[in-house]
């Protein structure tokens, strides 16, 4: 029993070392990241877009969209010209 049980260690403990060595191995040959990037292609500074566009929500449905994408109607903004007919949701 003394046998089996000194192979049973010897066999886990490298089983483990061997887990160890190819989690080591991984994370080293992991490439880094590609830095963050805008819809042109070009590099975002730090992860921020100095160029961000504001976001605004629609006065029917409420969802938010980016300001150039937005229906501006009489002084409120929209999703879309349909909801721009339909006016605030009551």
């Amino acid at each position: 029993m003394g046998k089996f049980l000194f192979w049973a260690v010897v066999i886990l403990g490298a089983l483990f070392a061997a887990r160890l060595l190819a989690a080591h191995n991984r994370k080293n040959n992991t490439p880094p990241a590609a830095p963050p990037t805008r819809p042109d292609g070009s590099a975002a500074v730090n992860g921020n877009d100095a160029n961000a566009e504001p976001m605004v929500r629609c006065a029917h449905c409420g969802i938010h969209m980016p300001r150039s994408e937005a229906v501006l109607s009489d002084g409120k903004t929209w999703c879309s010209t349909e909801h721009a007919k339909l006016g605030l949701r009551q």
